[in-house]
C-alpha cells in the first residue's frame, strides 16, 4: 500500500465536517469555473485542516447568499492551482457539486442564527441542521417520495446519513486559532487543539501559540523551520500539525525526534532555512538539564552569557535565507534585589546581524510565582513579578537591499471630542 492509499484508509471513516468559504461578485465565477475554493493566509490554518469528503459552502458577501452543497475532492492545500485569482488566494481545495448548486438568501442572518464562524468547522447536529436548510420542508416531511425526483436532494440525504454513521470528533469542537493582530499575546493554555504541543511540565515550556503565530505569519506549508534550542519539542509538534518541515536540536534532547546538538554550531547549509524560532535560557535561574555546556548554567549578569548567545545568533544568521525571519523569545531577570534587562541586551546583540521587525509582549502564565503568597511579597517588599516575555522578531536583510529614503512624514491631528463635563 503506497502513501496515498494509507492516507485514504486513515481518513475514510473520519467524521465529516463542514467549512465556510467566501467570495465576492468578482471572484465567484472563477470558483465555479475551476471548481476551486480559496482564501488568503488569514484562513490558511482552516484550509489545511480540510479533508477529502468534507462538505463545503460558499458565501457571496456581495449578494448575501450561501451556495451549497459542495464536497472536497482533495485535502486542503497550498497553491493547488497557483495562478487562480492571480495568486491572491493560495490556500485552496478542489470541490465537486452535489447534484446542482442550491442557493440560500440572507446568508449573513443565517450564519448569525447558527453561530457559524469561518474558523470553526461545522460538525454533528449543527452540520445536519445546516444541511436541512438546503432541503425543502416538504421533502423533510416525506423523504421517500420526494427524493426520487431530485438527484441533488438524494445526494444531500446520503451525506446526512454518512455524518450520522461516522459520528463526531473531539478536535473539531474547538476554534482553529486566528493569527494575532496586536503586539500583546496572552494565551490561557500552553497548547491548542486536541494534540499536545510540547510538555507543559518542562521547565520554561514555550506557549505553542507563539510558534503557531510565527509559522503562519512568516512561512508557507512545506517551508523549513528550525529550532536550535527545542526543549520539549513544542516547535516540532506545531510544525507537524501546520504542515511545515521542521528540524529541532537541543544540547540535551528530551525525545528521539530532537537531534543532539549545541546551538553554537548548527549542522545546516548556509541560507537553507525559512524560519528560526528560539526560546533560549534567560540566565541560570532555571535548571534545564545536566549538560555541562548548557548556556542556561551561565548567569545573565555576566557578559559571557550574551557572548555565548551571540555565537548562536551568528549561526542563525548563516543558515537563514535572506529576507527570512528569526523569532527569539526571552525574559528579563530579577534576582536578589537586582534587575537585569536580559531582553534589551539580547535585542542589542541581535541588531548587530539582523534588521528589527517588531517586538511582541507575551504574557507569562502558569508561573510558579503567580500565587497569592508571591503577589503579597511583591507588594510588601516593593518588587515586581515577571509578567511577560519579549518575542523579538528580526529579519535577515536581502542581499544588496537598498534602504528606502525617508520621506516627509505627514502627521494627522485630531481634535479632542468634548463631553458634557468639559467647560
Amino acid at each position: 500500500m503506497n502513501e496515498l492509499e494509507v492516507k485514504a484508509e486513515i481518513t475514510k471513516n473520519k467524521p465529516i465536517r463542514g467549512f465556510i468559504f467566501t467570495c465576492s461578485n468578482k471572484t465567484e465565477a472563477e470558483c465555479f469555473e475551476k471548481l476551486l475554493f480559496g482564501t488568503d493566509r488569514v484562513y490558511g490554518p482552516v484550509v489545511i485542516r480540510i479533508r477529502k469528503e468534507d462538505l463545503l459552502f460558499l458565501v457571496n458577501t456581495d449578494k448575501d447568499v450561501i451556495y451549497g452543497v459542495f464536497r472536497a475532492i482533495t485535502d486542503g492545500g497550498f497553491k493547488i492551482v497557483p495562478n487562480a485569482w492571480k495568486g491572491k488566494y493560495p490556500y485552496q481545495v478542489k470541490v465537486e457539486i452535489l447534484g446542482e448548486i442550491l442557493e440560500l438568501k440572507e446568508a449573513n442572518e443565517l450564519l448569525k442564527r447558527f453561530e457559524i464562524k469561518r474558523n470553526t468547522p461545522l460538525f454533528g447536529k449543527k452540520l445536519l441542521d445546516f444541511l436541512d436548510l438546503f432541503i425543502p420542508k416538504t421533502t423533510l416531511l416525506n423523504i421517500e417520495e420526494e427524493n426520487k425526483n431530485s438527484e441533488t436532494i438524494r445526494l444531500i440525504l446520503e451525506e446526512k446519513k454518512k455524518i450520522k454513521e461516522r459520528g463526531n470528533e473531539r478536535d473539531i469542537e474547538e476554534e482553529i486559532p486566528l493569527i494575532e493582530s496586536t503586539t500583546f499575546w496572552d494565551f490561557p493554555k500552553q497548547s491548542y487543539g486536541i494534540t499536545p504541543k510540547g510538555d507543559n511540565k518542562y521547565p520554561g515550556v514555550t506557549p505553542s501559540l507563539v510558534i503557531y503565530n510565527m509559522v503562519w505569519r512568516y512561512t508557507d506549508p512545506g517551508d523549513l523551520v528550525v529550532d536550535p534550542m527545542a526543549g520539549s519539542g513544542t516547535t516540532l509538534d506545531v510544525c507537524r500539525e501546520e504542515k511545515r518541515r521542521c528540524i529541532c536540536y537541543d544540547i540535551s534532547p528530551t525525545r528521539p525526534e530532537i537531534i543532539q546538538n549545541d546551538a553554537r554550531k548548527i549542522p545546516l547549509e548556509d541560507e537553507s532555512v525559512d524560519l528560526i524560532f528560539i526560546d533560549s535560557p534567560y540566565g541560570d535561574n532555571i535548571r534545564y538539564n545536566d549538560h555541562p555546556d548548557c548556556i542556561g548554567k551561565i548567569s545573565a549578569e555576566s557578559e559571557k552569557f550574551y557572548d555565548e548567545l551571540e555565537k548562536v545568533m551568528r549561526e542563525c544568521y548563516r543558515i537563514l535565507k535572506p529576507g527570512k525571519v528569526l523569532g527569539w523569545l526571552i525574559g528579563d531577570q530579577w534576582v536578589k534585589n537586582k534587575f537585569t534587562p536580559v531582553g534589551f541586551k539580547v535585542y542589542e546583540r541581535l541588531c548587530k546581524y539582523f534588521e528589527p521587525v517588531d517586538i511582541i509582549c507575551v504574557a507569562r502564565r502558569g508561573q510558579a510565582s503567580h500565587t497569592n503568597l508571591w503577589h503579597n511579597r511583591a507588594r510588601r517588599l516593593n518588587f515586581y513579578l515577571r509578567g511577560f516575555k519579549y518575542l523579538i522578531i528580526v529579519k535577515k536583510p536581502l542581499k544588496n537591499e537598498k534602504k528606502r529614503p525617508r520621506g516627509k512624514i505627514e502627521w494627522a491631528y485630531y481634535e479632542r471630542r468634548k463631553n458634557s463635563n468639559d467647560s
